[in-house]
């Protein structure tokens, strides 16, 4: 809230003080000072109270406004000074990193922005570069006290290192943008980077080729257990979400692919029901819903698939094809600071530097039973 500056907004209390003093000099009573006192007081106290409502309205109306603008963008004292550095500095230089809690904003937006992110839990790793599984069918033991338990320890807990595969985005900042200042600039720079990293992100945890391709390993690759390569999976089965009286061969189709996800490649037990996603292309999306929604008595329709299985979008799955995962199965992270290196010959021409900024990510599947694919032959009858 500003201060109050202006005498001329406490116009009560300047006159009920004028009046006060010509009071005592001129020598009135005490019972007549007493009055003119409480008269200036009870003017201040009115006229201050007046103008701090004013400001406080002022204050809600701008930020109703603002916050219908969407426009709202409050940065850290870190943000702020990294971000003024690069207005007054002309633009960013070689090998700075973004901070953290801009990295973050950008992690929390790709997953409630993109819903495929969003289920598939990406974990935001920091400097972590290793990670811990365990083996839960083996984390526990019956037997004599303290017998043996190093022994059955080293067996529950396995270690893997995540590769460093660099995901790189392109922002090309026209140079007269610096002119409006750090919040706009980071918001320009943070927009950038969910668009870009959530298109690179489908596809590598979608369609990724692996190591060899430098890329993680996608939902819809199987890894030869002998040799490492990577292969695009075969389609365990045509789905057509075909309409029946009782929904049975949906429920029927779906069983299929519920009861593959069950197990892993070890033929161990998966608590797949209700964990499982369908991702498919948008264009596919209207159908798949259309053949799971039915009209209730009231009148309002529903869309429901069974086995609790949550359908979303991304437009890296192939159209007519349904990509079905298992959420804790499939292991997705964002590995340490996002690295910006500036290009500022090669736009020169139109008024703008190009900027890569780097980040390191990773993804791939607990086993090829973390995920199955299915073709779609979804038709509609007039």
């Amino acid at each position: 809230m500003a201060k109050i500056k202006n005498n001329s907004v406490l116009e009560s209390f300047e006159t009920k003080k004028e009046e006060y003093f010509n009071i005592v000099k001129n020598g009135a009573t005490a019972d007549v000072q007493e009055k003119a006192l409480t008269e200036m007081f009870n003017a201040l106290s009115e006229d201050v109270s007046s103008q701090i409502k004013k400001e406080a309205q002022r204050e809600l109306i701008d930020s109703q406004v603002l916050s219908a603008r969407n426009a709202q963008n409050v940065l850290t004292t870190e943000e702020l000074e990294f971000f003024n550095a690069v207005t007054l500095s002309g633009g960013f230089d070689n090998d700075q990193v973004l901070p953290r809690t801009t990295v973050d904003r950008v992690f929390d937006e790709l997953q409630q922005q993109f819903p495929f992110l969003g289920e598939l839990n990406i974990q935001n790793l920091g400097a972590v570069t290793r990670f811990i599984d365990s083996d839960p069918t083996k984390a526990y033991a019956w037997g004599n006290l303290f017998e043996g338990i190093l022994g059955q320890v080293s067996t529950v807990f396995t270690e893997r290192v995540v590769p460093a595969h660099k995901l790189t985005a392109f922002a090309a900042i026209p140079n007269d943008m610096l002119e409006l200042g750090p919040v706009y600039i980071e918001r320009y720079v943070r927009t950038l980077l969910v668009q870009s990293y959530s298109t690179g992100l489908e596809y590598g945890m979608i369609n990724g080729r692996g190591v060899a391709q430098k890329e993680p390993i996608g939902l819809t690759q199987d890894v030869n257990p002998d040799t490492g390569a990577v292969t695009a999976k075969t389609p365990n089965g045509t789905l057509t979400f075909a309409p029946s009286e009782f929904g049975q061969v949906v429920v029927g189709e779906l069983h299929g692919v519920v009861q593959y996800l069950s197990t892993d490649a070890k033929g161990n037990s998966v608590d797949a029901i209700g964990n499982i996603v369908m991702v498919v292309n948008p264009s596919d999306y209207v159908s798949v819903m259309a053949r799971n929604t039915i009209q209730t008595q009231n009148g309002q329709f529903v869309t429901n698939l069974p086995f609790g299985i949550t359908a979303v979008t991304s437009r890296a799955v192939e159209a007519g094809k349904a990509v079905f995962f298992v959420k804790d199965r499939y292991t997705a992270s964002l590995v340490g600071g996002v690295q910006i290196k500036k290009f500022d010959q090669t736009l020169a021409i139109e008024d703008a530097t190009l900027y890569t900024l780097k980040q390191i990510a990773y993804g791939e599947p607990r086993d090829n039973k973390a995920s199955v694919v299915y073709d779609l032959n979804i038709t509609f009858t007039p």
